[in-house]
């Protein structure tokens, strides 16, 4: 990858951007003089702002801080007691053992206690003392957990000021937090600023900014997914290719380039200046080639402590719930791969994740609308023959309960109860018919983004296994944390090196300095001018090459997302000019479509195509536009002869987009709610169609706009996705929905989905243990924050 363009300073009218970190600061006058007056890193500041809401206050996080050095505790200090002060012989009675009565009784020895396997205090002792590996083991440990202590008491000191900031300029009490929105939130910090002046380099504070410094780190490792930078897909012989993102692998990726020691950014919020230099690039590769190589040399000498560390770690937390519920493991969820690839530009963790949640119902209904026949009939005999023997042994137990004395008759049952749930859930339920194009669309609606040549194939087993790599098994998801510290120092050492030079080319490419933000990713502006594709409505709009094109449309979906999520952000000119072009075409394809009151009355018939549970909104809204031209193809709805082709999704979706014009009563309208940026703050002209009155009553306002806006969001995901599809096809396409022709509409497929599968989805909220993706990432920011 050549270099193509250059580090370049966006311009201001404004003071000139600080070049150092203590000219930072966060001034307050007078009237708010506190322990926050002279904050030096404003990106510290607003990220632990952030994380202070989403973890509902100081009490909240203080007690999972303590109870994670506790975990911690814990699981080395068992440990090392089932491995050194234990006597397994007299456990499993390989050694009988003489309890002696009182007046000389004879000895019982059928009867094992608890405390007679465990050895003797000093016995133990002396057994640690003799192994030289625990000894170096519990080292480690002890000087890990010293520091992950001082880290806490750091952190915790300074999440006491955060809460003193929130009650004194904020003028949110603690107990009144859960009550407050972000969006709440943020409008005070702007609100604030122009009050006092917090950040002396910008008269004016902005969404954006807010945003930007929260997210700086994050917008780059998005573009560089988003842009295939990262070496994470490898083709192995008989896997074909799989994609490879862990927590661990992510980790190092950070530390290589944002905040390690040698990373490219001298500080939170400026790169080196030989990074901005082409003449050093190569110069600058090989640097960053060799931190590489001797990151994963120590990798690969921390390895075996990682690796106990994820095993026991991985038994702690899920063994218990694998003896409990066997199919938790086959409930899936978004990988850490398809979180960065699904994730907009300047999209916060709360915001992602509300959005992933929405869709994982579709998303698992379309997975599970695959089955294999070979897999179906090995599992319905191997049921079979294990179901047999289990029920002949639970009858012998019920007749007669000595049996369970029997040598290992408690462990047959249970194995043979775990093989027949596991079996059972690769038989699919033969009265489930999917409709995968369908679903596939409804997963469209929520993620946003999808490859382009997923069009029609929705029905492919490869298409399939390129969803697995964005929405994998939990227990794939474990066997890879647990192959973590083996693979990724291989990753560091061989695949990571050969792209240096191209990622130091794309951090001074794709590099802006921002009066009074500092450098950001260029992606992170939302500039469709520099960074627009012709084939997502950007046509004459955009200057920006092949290399400076965001793919899939991140752009222009980003951009939209960020002006939904906050209607009251004023975009630059290029991005408004987009919206208002979008919003002309809204109008434009509305006039040629069915009015939304008669799109939306079909919702409950539209549910029921998409073998959705319930018309709840949104999903009530979105069945409604997705299934709108196969109901007016197939003549189940009347048809409308002033049209004289099939209602298009794209045409459903901007009938209901174009009646947005109502705003909600009695809601505040910024200087910009006017704007085209602004459409969250509207509602349907009949709110009944979209949200039932008992459900409008029961929803805050923040929760009601939040639906709403989401609702919008997906509307505008699947009528781009549209227009996109037919810039591709050509002139002659107006009639098609976004995968289905509305002229011949694929019948459903009858494919059978697993039960038990298809109930995995009730599990996705339980807490497992382990690795919990949006939780790490907020440890780790928070890391990068005390560190």
């Amino acid at each position: 990858m050549a270099a193509q363009g250059e580090y370049r300073r966006l311009e201001d009218f404004e003071e000139d951007s600080p070049p150092g970190e203590e000219e930072l600061l966060v001034h307050v006058t007078e009237g708010l003089q506190d322990s926050w007056h002279h904050i030096k890193n404003l990106d510290n500041f607003f990220t632990k702002i952030y994380h202070f809401h989403q973890k509902n206050g100081f009490a909240c996080m203080m007690l999972s801080d303590l109870f994670e050095l506790v975990q911690f505790l814990f699981v080395v200090t068992f440990t090392t007691f089932l491995l050194c002060c234990v006597e397994y012989d007299v456990l499993f009675a390989n050694r009988p053992l003489n309890h002696s009565h009182a007046g000389g009784a004879a000895p019982d020895r059928s009867k094992v206690t608890l405390p007679d396997a465990v050895l003797p205090a000093p016995q133990c002792a002396r057994r640690i003392r003799a192994s030289g590996w625990i000894i170096f083991l519990l080292v480690m440990a002890a000087a890990f957990w010293l520091y992950r202590l001082v880290k806490v008491l750091c952190s915790l000191l300074s999440y006491w000021e955060i809460r003193t900031f929130y009650i004194k300029a904020l003028n949110i009490p603690s107990e009144e937090l859960c009550n407050y929105s972000w969006q709440e939130v943020q409008a005070r910090l702007i609100s604030l600023q122009r009050r006092q002046q917090m950040c002396v380099h910008k008269r004016e504070l902005t969404e954006l900014d807010i945003y930007h410094r929260i997210l700086r780190f994050k917008n780059y490792m998005v573009a560089m997914v988003n842009k295939s930078l990262l070496p994470v897909r490898f083709h192995l012989p008989l896997l074909g290719s799989i994609v490879f993102l862990t927590q661990g692998l992510k980790y190092n990726l950070e530390l290589l380039l944002f905040w390690g020691p040698g990373s490219l950014f001298q500080n939170k919020w400026s790169l080196r200046p030989q990074c901005k230099r082409a003449g050093a690039r190569r110069e600058l590769a090989r640097r960053l080639a060799r931190a590489m190589v001797l990151l994963g040399l120590a990798n690969l000498l921390l390895c075996p402590c990682v690796l106990v560390w994820q095993l026991l770690y991985a038994f702690f937390s899920y063994a218990e719930v694998i003896k409990r519920e066997p199919g938790s493991l086959g409930a899936r969820r978004w990988s850490l791969y398809g979180r960065h690839y699904l994730r907009h530009f300047n999209e916060l963790n709360h915001e992602l994740q509300a959005r992933l949640s929405r869709g994982y119902k579709p998303a698992t209904k379309y997975m599970n609308s695959f089955t294999s026949p070979l897999l179906t009939v090995l599992a319905k005999n191997v049921g079979f023959f294990a179901g047999s023997i289990l029920a002949v042994l639970i009858v012998l137990t019920v007749y007669d309960e000595d049996v369970l004395t029997v040598q290992h008759i408690l462990t047959a049952i249970t194995l043979l109860g775990l093989v027949v749930t596991l079996a059972r859930s690769f038989i699919p339920d033969e009265h489930t018919v999917w409709c995968p194009e369908q679903l596939l669309q409804r997963v469209l609606a929520h993620v946003h983004y999808m490859p382009d040549h997923w069009q029609g194939n929705a029905s492919r087993s490869e298409t399939r296994g390129e969803m697995a790599q964005l929405f994998q098994y939990k227990a794939v998801f474990i066997l890879e944390e647990l192959l973590s510290p083996i693979l990724t120092p291989l990753i560091l050492i061989f695949a990571l090196p050969a792209r240096a030079l191209d990622i130091v080319d794309f951090f001074r490419n794709f590099t802006v300095e921002v009066v009074g933000v500092g450098d950001i990713c260029s992606f992170a502006q939302l500039d469709v001018r520099n960074h627009g594709n012709p084939q997502w409505l950007s046509a004459g709009q955009t200057e920006a090459s092949v290399y400076q094109q965001a793919e899939n449309g991140k752009t222009e979906l980003s951009l939209m997302h960020f002006a939904i999520t906050n209607p009251h952000w004023q975009p630059p000119p290029p991005s408004e000019l987009f919206l208002s072009h979008l919003k002309e075409k809204v109008q434009q394809d509305a006039a040629a479509a069915p009015p939304a009151q008669h799109i939306l009355a079909e919702g409950p018939l539209g549910a029921s195509l998409l073998s959705d549970d319930s018309a709840a909104a949104p999903d009530g809204l979105l069945a409604s536009v997705l299934a709108r031209p196969i109901l007016s193809a197939s003549g189940l709805v009347s048809r409308d002869r002033r049209f004289v082709q099939p209602c298009s999704t794209a045409s459903a979706a901007a009938s209901v987009l174009a009646s947005l014009a109502s705003p909600l009563p009695g809601r505040a309208r910024g200087p910009s709610a006017d704007s085209p940026g602004c459409p969250s703050d509207r509602l349907l002209p009949e709110e009944s169609l979209l949200l039932s009155e008992s459900r409008l009553r029961s929803l805050s306002r923040s929760a009601l706009l939040s639906e709403v806006a989401s609702a919008e969001m997906s509307l505008h995901a699947i009528y781009l996705h549209e227009l996109h599809q037919q810039q591709q096809q050509g002139p002659g396409s107006q009639a098609t929905g976004v995968w289905v022709a509305a002229g011949a509409p694929k019948p459903p497929s009858v494919t059978a989905g697993s039960a038990a599968r298809a109930s995995q989805a009730q599990h996705r909220e339980m807490p497992l243990g382990g690795w919990a993706e949006e939780e790490e990432e907020d440890e780790e920011e928070e890391e990068q924050t005390t560190g």
